[in-house]
């Protein structure tokens, strides 16, 4: 097969092959670009291998270009960014090379190789092929003849892509022992893909599953993060399930797994339908209403919404099984689980913690007679989380019976446009009430105290429940009350008759 008009297409690699044509340096697009461009993938990352030196066809290639060229001699790599039309291309190049592992370390012993070597070191036949680059640059010793955009496919990754198959090079046991993120890797390209993974390849992975254990967490976590934004994630976390890496990487899901009966009830299997909920989360409508930001986060939030279900489990001869607080639970989790995956400690893992808490809230609403009160409420609770915590309570609607599914939907449109109307109305996202501790203590002479606290929440409660909106002309009243009620004695009043926005203390 050749790619000939299709590398024509992208000016980069015109200027590869002339460089490599100059320096009398085979050279190959390899890996990822090239299953890509077979499958019809958009792709910006392109991996160029040489018989020599990658570092000198790097520099000679940027100059050609003008561009600047990150060198990492210690790996014997250089990276480059070009711009071509409105799309920015990131190139790497190295020499073509050899390696071989110790047993404790998946980093590599490295020496250089011929294109074959280079072939052999890779992960899976699809990431294996490569296409040459060279125009005028005749045959060189131990490489085989080859011209501008013809495939070099030793592993049969063309018919594994059209079969839909992961597959290892060579050994897979040896594949899976030299680098065992590896088997993340297979399962994270099968979720990417939808593709099968070779029964004898996947056997290797359950086989060498305890392997994992020495690779670093950020990189596991890495994989399991693209396993998470794949399009439907409850495939690769599947897998990890049946190849025996998810017990190892992930305990706290494994332990949702399972239905326990007592007296005849039972309940759900909490793994299986947390993984539908992250389907339904990946899978929903609306994508547009949550920042790309938040995309990971949200399913992030799906994965973690129940995980304190197995801790709080409880048996009740009258209603059957109970998971009361599992949802605050669950969020105090939170942390200690990314801290573990080495997740970040941020805004991320609180938007994650905020939705794991409230995710009770609005299915709670729909069940009842829907108070402008309790909207409020989550309204404020929610604040700019709103979109995502409903999406997630969308999503954590499951069940095999369809019109159930719907009618919850109904209830759900019914509780959104109360939402939208609310807000709309008195503009509470965000929420802060007018009545601050400060001005509580300067109104009353008083220190940070009990009492102080005590006012605000009276405040914060009335504002809430719709007794008062909240506007200092509307609450001041209220406050001076609610201070006379506990004894205190205004030190300092607001002008009476001003406008709101201008109300200060005389």
């Amino acid at each position: 097969m050749n790619f000939k008009d299709t590398l024509y297409t992208n000016p980069i690699f015109e200027t590869i092959a002339l460089q490599a044509d100059a320096l009398g340096l085979p050279a190959y697009v390899i890996g990822g670009f090239v299953r890509d461009l077979v499958m019809g993938r958009p792709s910006k990352d392109i991996d160029v291998v040489c018989i020599g030196s990658g570092i000198q066809l790097a520099e000679a290639v940027g100059k050609a270009l003008g561009t600047n060229v990150a060198v990492f001699p210690n790996f014997g790599t250089a990276m480059l960014r070009a711009m071509q039309g409105d799309q920015e291309w990131e190139v790497e190049f190295v020499g073509a090379r050899k390696e071989s592992y110790r047993a404790d370390s998946r980093k590599p012993i490295v020496e250089d190789g011929t294109l074959e070597d280079d072939q052999n070191r890779r992960d899976f036949s699809i990431n294996a092929m490569g296409i040459s680059l060279n125009r005028n640059l005749k045959q060189r010793s131990g490489e085989a003849t080859t011209a501008f955009g013809d495939l070099l496919d030793p592993f049969d990754g063309l018919k594994d892509i059209k079969r839909k198959i992961i597959r290892t090079p060579l050994n897979p046991d040896v594949t899976f022992s030299d680098d065992p993120l590896r088997m993340m890797r297979a399962i994270r390209f099968a979720s990417q893909l939808g593709f099968d993974i070779d029964p004898d390849t996947f056997d290797a992975i359950i086989r060498m599953n305890e392997r994992i254990n020495i690779v670093s967490r950020e990189r596991v976590t890495d994989e399991l993060n693209k396993i998470v934004l794949s399009p439907t994630p409850s495939y690769g976390f599947k897998l990890l399930y049946h190849a025996g890496l998810l017990d190892r990487i992930f305990p706290e899901l494994i332990a949702l797994k399972g239905v326990e009966t007592i007296e005849g009830k039972g309940h759900k299997d909490n793994f299986y339908h947390t993984l539908q909920v992250l389907d339904n989360v990946a899978n929903r409508s609306q994508k547009e209403k949550i920042s790309p930001d938040n995309e990971l986060w949200l399913r992030w939030s799906a994965l973690l919404h129940d995980i304190a279900k197995p801790a709080t489990k409880r048996f009740d001869a009258k209603v059957g099984w109970t998971f009361h607080g599992h949802e605050d639970l669950g969020a105090r989790w939170v942390p200690g689980i990314f801290r573990t995956m080495k997740l970040p400690l941020n805004e991320h893992m609180r938007y994650v913690q905020k939705l794991v808490r409230l995710h009770l809230r609005p299915i709670a609403l729909t069940k009842e007679e829907i108070t402008d009160s309790a909207i409020r409420r989550l309204l404020v609770d929610a604040g700019d989380d709103l979109e995502g915590l409903m999406a997630l309570c969308r999503a954590d609607i499951t069940s095999k019976n369809y019109e159930k599914v719907q009618k919850h939907l109904r209830n759900f449109d019914r509780v959104e446009r109360k939402l939208h109307n609310l807000e709309e109305r008195d503009k509470l996202r965000n929420f802060q009430p007018v009545i601050t501790g400060e001005l509580i203590m300067e109104t009353f002479g008083l220190s940070p105290s009990r009492e102080v606290g005590e006012i605000k929440t009276v405040m914060r409660e009335a504002i809430l429940d719709g007794v008062v909106a909240n506007t200092l002309e509307a609450t001041y009243p209220l406050l001076l009350e609610e201070g006379r009620k506990r004894g205190f004695t205004p030190k300092r009043t607001l002008n009476p008759g001003t406008d709101a926005s201008a109300m200060h203390l005389s």
